[in-house]
């Protein structure tokens, strides 16, 4: 998709003032407590969160949306949604949930750091 340099400088400028006006926002309890109201409003799934969680995503949410201001760059907000999205879906489940949850009781051994899997080529 083609866009002009002014429609991205608008479109970053609308980003930054969004971002920052959520950022005030979660700095009162009263902004705190409208962000978790309408949060399920704007993500469905997320009302399968445990409060803490749906806490926890709200702030992650707010400091990605900052931090992809500053950066000019969203990938990292769209990665923190779908992350948070595939975590509802894991409590929307039981089954999943336990089966992710409950220790197996079985010993699989060690498992390899990622540096040294790549060093050893497993």
């Amino acid at each position: 998709m083609l866009t002009t340099a002014a429609r991205a400088k608008q479109d970053h400028e609308v980003m930054g003032v969004i971002s920052r006006m959520f950022v005030e926002m979660m700095r009162t309890p009263a902004g705190r407590s409208l962000v978790l109201d309408v949060l399920p409003a704007a993500f469905p799934w997320a009302r399968y969160l445990p409060a803490h969680e749906g806490r926890e995503f709200s702030v992650d949410l707010v400091g990605a949306l900052g931090a992809a201001t500053e950066l000019d760059n969203t990938a990292a907000v769209a990665q923190l949604i779908t992350e948070w999205r595939h975590t509802a879906e894991v409590h929307a489940d039981p089954e999943l949930y336990a089966a992710l949850t409950t220790d197996s009781g079985e010993d699989f051994g060690s498992v390899l750091s990622s540096e040294l899997r790549n060093r050893t080529g497993h």
